[in-house]
C-alpha cells in the first residue's frame, strides 16, 4: 500500500440516514421522503473533505455488519482509499431529520457496540505501523472504550514522528492531552472545560488558548466560535477569520469540514493564515447543503477567496 501524507481514524463510524418531513406530531406516523445514505463518523468526514479539495488521505476506520459493508462501499465511491477494520458488532446507523415546517433539524445519534480487547488492539497495530505526516482521530470513542485510548494513538504518533490531530471531547479528549497533539479544534464550551472554568467569552478564547500551548498540550488551536467565525492560536500568532454568512441548511459535519479543509492545507504547506481561512470556508460551505451532505468544493473554494478580501 502507498503512502499518505495524510491518515484519518474512526474507530466509532456510522451509516448516517438522512430525511425530511412536515410537521411533528406525536403518536402519529410522519411521512418521511426517501432517505438518503452517507458514511458518517468524524475522520471519514474528514476524508471526504480532503477528497472534496483534491487532496489524498488513507481513510482507517472499524467496520462490522451489513451496515459496515455499505458504510465501506459509500467510502469507496467517494474515491478515497481506505483501510477497514473488521469487527464483530455491527456498524450503528444516526438519522438526521429535517422539519421543513419549521427548518428545525433533529439529529438521532446512538453510542455504537462495544469493540472488544482484541478489536481495540488491531487498531492500534494499524496505526503503529504508518508512516504518514499527519494523524487525524476524530469522532466520538463506542461505549466501554476507555478514555485513555486516544492517548494511546497520541503516543504512538508522538514516537513515530506523526503531527496528531484530535477531534473528540469529554474525557477522552482531556487525557488525550496529557500526553499532547499537534492541532487541537474546540469550541469556547469545550475549551473552557479544558482550561478549568465555567465560562470562556470569545474575546477570551485566544488567551484560553495559549494556556494549552504553554503547557506543551498543544502547538496550535483551532477556537470554533460558531456564527463569529474562529481563532487560530500559536506561542506566536493569533489570527481570527468571521464566518461569512450563508444560507444554512445542516451543521452536520461542519467541524469535520474545518478540520478537513485545515489538514489539507497545512499537508499543502500553506501558511497558518490561509489554513484557518479553509477550515472556516468548508465549515461554513458545509452548512449550505441538507442532510449529511457536507460541502461543495466550488462553494468551499469561492468562500475562501471571499474570506481573503475581508
Amino acid at each position: 500500500m502507498k503512502n499518505f501524507d495524510i491518515v484519518t481514524l474512526t474507530v466509532n463510524p456510522s451509516l448516517d440516514k438522512s430525511t425530511s418531513f412536515r410537521g411533528l406530531v406525536p403518536e402519529q406516523k410522519i411521512q418521511c421522503k426517501n432517505p438518503r445514505f452517507d458514511a458518517g463518523g468524524g475522520g471519514i468526514n474528514v476524508s471526504k473533505a480532503i477528497a472534496r479539495l483534491g487532496g489524498e488521505s488513507l481513510c482507517v476506520f472499524t467496520s462490522g455488519g451489513d451496515t459496515g459493508k455499505q458504510l465501506e462501499a459509500l467510502v469507496q465511491k467517494e474515491g478515497i482509499e481506505t483501510h477497514a477494520i473488521a469487527v464483530k458488532n455491527a456498524t450503528r446507523e444516526n438519522l438526521i431529520a429535517l422539519d421543513l415546517n419549521t427548518n428545525s433539524q433533529y439529529r438521532f445519534g446512538f453510542s455504537g457496540e462495544t469493540l472488544s480487547e482484541p478489536e481495540q488492539q488491531q487498531i492500534l497495530e494499524a496505526v503503529s505501523g504508518l508512516k504518514t505526516k499527519y494523524l487525524v482521530a476524530s469522532g466520538s470513542l463506542t461505549q466501554g472504550m476507555p478514555p485513555e485510548f486516544y492517548q494511546r494513538i497520541a503516543a504512538i504518533a508522538k514516537a513515530s514522528g506523526i503531527k496528531f490531530i484530535a477531534d473528540t471531547s469529554g474525557e477522552a479528549l482531556q487525557k488525550t492531552l496529557e500526553t499532547g497533539v499537534y492541532l487541537l479544534k474546540p469550541n469556547v464550551g469545550e475549551l473552557a472545560k479544558l482550561v478549568g472554568v465555567e465560562k470562556i467569552h470569545a474575546d477570551e478564547a485566544d488567551d484560553a488558548a495559549r494556556t494549552l500551548i504553554d503547557k506543551g498540550q498543544a502547538e496550535i488551536v483551532v477556537v470554533s466560535l460558531g456564527p463569529q467565525g474562529a481563532v487560530l492560536v500559536t506561542k506566536d500568532i493569533t489570527e481570527f477569520v468571521p464566518a461569512p454568512n450563508v444560507p444554512k441548511k445542516s451543521t452536520v459535519g461542519a467541524g469535520d469540514s474545518m478540520v478537513g479543509g485545515m489538514v489539507w492545507a497545512l499537508s499543502e504547506g500553506k501558511p497558518l493564515q490561509e489554513v484557518i481561512r479553509w477550515g472556516v470556508a468548508c465549515g461554513s460551505a458545509a452548512t449550505m447543503n441538507e442532510g449529511t451532505q457536507l460541502f461543495k468544493a466550488d462553494d468551499a473554494r469561492r468562500l475562501f477567496e471571499w474570506l481573503g478580501r475581508k
